[in-house]
């Protein structure tokens, strides 16, 4: 497999995981934290420093809406 084959297949393992639970991954929780935080992490860095391939881009940043749909709110405020 290439890396760009690599990248969607996580991609979409990501996606898979926040739309049939609802919620984002969990930092606390081993398996989670390096299946899906670390690779959303790893991204987000290349994302900021504008070092991610153009074709990602666009993917990325919709996945990072979905992110932020399912963000954790404080349920005391």
């Amino acid at each position: 497999m290439t890396q760009d084959e690599l990248w969607l297949k996580k991609y979409q393992e990501v996606k898979a995981f926040i739309e049939t639970n609802h919620r984002n991954p969990s930092r606390h929780n081993p398996e989670e934290r390096f299946k899906y935080c670390n690779w959303l992490k790893h991204n987000k860095k290349l994302l900021k420093a504008g070092e991610m391939k153009e074709n990602r881009v666009a993917l990325f940043e919709k996945l990072l809406e979905m992110v932020e749909m399912y963000k954790r709110v404080n349920q005391y405020e």
